[in-house]
This record gives C-alpha cells, sequence and structure tokens, in this order.
C-alpha cells in the first residue's frame, strides 16, 4: 500500500477520480472503478478519502459491459458519479437511465465539496503541487525496505 502514500498525503481534497486499473493485489477480479474493496478498503478507510470519488470515463472502452452494467457497477462499488465524456447524446441516456439518485453519504460530499470550492479560490500554482508531488514520491522510495 506504500504506492498510495502520495494519494493519501491529498486525502484532504474534495475530489478524487477512480482508475480503470487492476489492482492484483487488491482485488484480482476487477478494475478499481469496479472495484469495492479498492473504493472501500483502500481509498475511503486506508486513504482516508471522505471527498467525491468520481469514476474515470465510463465510454473510453477499457471496461466490459454496456454503458449501463458500466455506470451501476461503478456506483455499486461505491463511486459517487458516473463520468461519461463523449457527448454521444444515446450513450448519455444510457447512463443516465442506469445510474441511481445520489446516496445522502454523496448529497453530504458533494455539499461538502462545494463549500470548498466556493471557500478556496485560490489560483493553483502548479509548480508548488508538482514539487509537493515529487517529494511525496521520494518519501515513499526512502520509506520503502531495501531489497
Amino acid at each position: 500500500m506504500t504506492d498510495f502514500a502520495p494519494f493519501r498525503a491529498l486525502a484532504d481534497m474534495p475530489w478524487a477520480m477512480t482508475a480503470h486499473i487492476v489492482y492484483t493485489a487488491i482485488d484480482a477480479d476487477a478494475p478499481a472503478t469496479f472495484s469495492r474493496p479498492v473504493i472501500e478498503d483502500v481509498i475511503r478507510r486506508h486513504m482516508d478519502f471522505e471527498g467525491v470519488l468520481i469514476s474515470d470515463d465510463l465510454s473510453m472502452g477499457a471496461l466490459q459491459g454496456s454503458l449501463a452494467e458500466r455506470t451501476r457497477r461503478s456506483l455499486a462499488a461505491g463511486c459517487d458519479l458516473a463520468l461519461h465524456c463523449n457527448g454521444v447524446f444515446a450513450e448519455m441516456e444510457k447512463v443516465v437511465a442506469a445510474a441511481s439518485p445520489l446516496t445522502a453519504a454523496a448529497q453530504a460530499r458533494l455539499a461538502r465539496a462545494e463549500a470548498l470550492r466556493v471557500k478556496s479560490r485560490q489560483l493553483f500554482d502548479r509548480a508548488a503541487a508538482e514539487t509537493r508531488f515529487l517529494q511525496l514520491l521520494d518519501g515513499e522510495k526512502a520509506a520503502a525496505p531495501s531489497a
């Protein structure tokens, strides 16, 4: 779980996105977007992320199943929102039809994220963020046991 150190350090962010990656050590059967163990155990518990969690783009072709199935699976795994990005209206209709109403927890996370967005209208310092990210990666390497 040391691979997640940079993400854990950013757990106070209001939003995060899953990836369509299979973490075989955690869930060999499902990509993170569809994996309750990845979302609940790693993202929510280990990383202590309490923000809004959205799926990566369901229309990008990295996942199996229809768009309706992808939508249902991502929400069932614990994503708050299912993301569809390609702008094809017929596909959007399928995603919307398959999506369930927001849970109370998702509504609360969205309200916190919006409050934070309104509160902190600072400019984003990309160079400082990249420096911090690289520091986190270096810290992870330094903390890793030698082989």
